[in-house]
């Protein structure tokens, strides 16, 4: 079924299955508006990268799926997504949520969850499969500015005329640093709203990686606390682990 979109949408083609326009209004009455904007900017450029790269949509990837991972990528952010884990899995387990109400099978399910759980994770994203690269793409491109090179000449300016930016990238910080003080739960040490979070902490308060691993319980020491041993035996060991 094909299903008519707003008018600010007309410029662009998206995708008008019924799923999608659903997606499109859950994300638009769930979200802030400048992070609903983000998100449909981010499928954009998802997509503008894949033409990019030679990637055809139906054949290299699922269009659709790419559209549900960047639409509803920071409903995690929203009232109804704030949880007590961090914001990409609590958004992941309500667009997984939404999904399933709508009769999405679960190897769908199963890729859009994967794609928002991880749209964060600089390093394992891209490596997954292309539905869940490309969101990350997007998402990158629209949030830091990444892989900018690869949009077509002119594009940006036309996507940012339509969803403007409103300062995306300090608001964003601020809802996840908000939710993450509001419940530090949600901000892991080592997790990217935990560096978000220590930030906004006074200095030792959240613990960092050594922190962590001199409370481990172990009795681990660094080589500068063993002048005793020889450095080439404190290099094998190194390697041993």
């Amino acid at each position: 079924m094909v299903v008519a979109l707003p008018a600010a949408h007309d410029a662009f083609d998206l995708p008008r299955t019924e799923l999608a326009a659903r997606a499109l209004r859950y994300a638009e009455e769930a979200e802030p508006a400048v992070i609903f904007r983000h998100s449909v900017r981010s499928y954009l450029f998802a997509r503008a990268l894949a033409d990019h790269g030679g990637m055809k949509a139906g054949a290299d990837f699922d269009d659709e799926l790419v559209f549900l991972s960047c639409v509803l990528h920071d409903v995690g952010l929203s009232e109804e997504g704030n949880g007590h884990q961090r914001f990409e899995v609590d958004g992941a387990d309500l667009a997984a949520r939404f999904l399933r109400e709508h009769g999405t099978d679960e190897e769908a399910v199963a890729v859009v969850w994967d794609a928002i759980a991880l749209h964060t994770s600089e390093g394992i994203a891209s490596r997954k499969g292309p539905e869940v690269a490309l969101t990350h793409a997007g998402i990158t491109v629209d949030v830091l500015g990444r892989g900018r090179e690869g949009l077509p000449e002119g594009f940006a300016d036309r996507v940012h005329a339509a969803f403007p930016r409103a300062d995306l990238a300090y608001a964003i910080t601020d809802l996840i640093t908000r939710q993450a003080l509001a419940d530090p739960a949600k901000a892991g040490p080592l997790s990217f709203p935990g560096q978000l979070l220590r930030r906004h902490l006074p200095p030792g308060t959240l613990p960092d990686w050594y922190d962590l691993i001199a409370e481990a319980g172990w009795g681990d020491r660094p080589p500068a606390a063993r002048p005793d041993e020889p450095l080439g035996e404190r290099a094998a060991g190194s390697v041993r682990g």
